[in-house]
């Protein structure tokens, strides 16, 4: 029986954790969790989550721990495993900065955006302009962050694993990163990594291209959530 139950979902907060996982080499039970269906709302989720989202990681080494948010996945890992995460103040320190700066403006900006260009059933142009600027102003910090340095805190940790999750899906958000050669860089050479690659395919793998032919059925399946 495997130590680690992974919950989850192919969404950039699900594509964390799954990747951390695959970056340290740790076996893991999976539980797709079908969001559609609103299997994140049950009651033996929520349990387990007690916000009704993804993922959800359990730890079964001396009985069941549960960890919700993906951001405390990260660190639980890393700090499990010893590894993506410094032990001296300071490294950690930067790269738990960068990690909030996803958690806190990143992923929440890239996902209203979302919402309002994509799946919301009435398209409100102030909205839709508000959130990709804030995307845009965001990704514009993460190229200047990664100017002269080759990933986001130093040595290639959760802060990357974090950022690069959310951050490689801003066309599906509607926002281009034209202009931002080192951001271009980043996400080539994270994306490029063979455990990046397994992670981002769990539970199976999506191609969030926007004029893919699954991209208006995955938008319908949204709204309906929404209405």
């Amino acid at each position: 029986m495997a130590r680690y139950h992974l919950y989850t979902a192919p969404t950039p907060n699900g594509w964390k954790a799954s990747i951390a996982l695959a970056e340290l080499g740790l076996d893991y039970e999976l539980h797709p969790i079908d969001l559609m269906k609103g299997e994140q709302k049950r009651p033996e989720y929520v349990r387990l989550n007690p916000n009704g989202r993804i993922p959800t990681l359990v730890d079964t080494e001396g009985g069941d721990f549960a960890i919700f948010e993906s951001g405390a996945i990260l660190m639980y890992l890393a700090e499990e495993t010893g590894r993506l995460l410094p032990t001296d103040p300071r490294g950690r320190s930067r790269v738990v900065q960068w990690l909030m700066f996803q958690m806190g403006g990143v992923g929440p900006m890239m996902g209203q955006a979302n919402v309002f260009y994509r799946y919301a059933p009435e398209k409100i142009d102030f909205a839709i302009k508000r959130y990709q600027n804030e995307t845009r102003r965001l990704l514009e910090v993460l190229d200047r962050q990664l100017a002269d340095q080759e990933y986001l805190a130093g040595d290639y940790s959760i802060a990357d694993i974090a950022n690069w999750s959310w951050a490689h899906t801003y066309r599906w958000s509607g926002v281009t990163i034209d202009g931002l050669d080192h951001l271009h860089r980043w996400l080539r050479q994270v994306g490029e990594r063979p455990a990046v690659q397994a992670g981002r395919a769990v539970p199976y793998p999506v191609q969030l291209d926007p004029e893919g032919e699954d991209a208006e059925r995955m938008s319908q399946g949204v709204r309906d959530i929404l209405s």
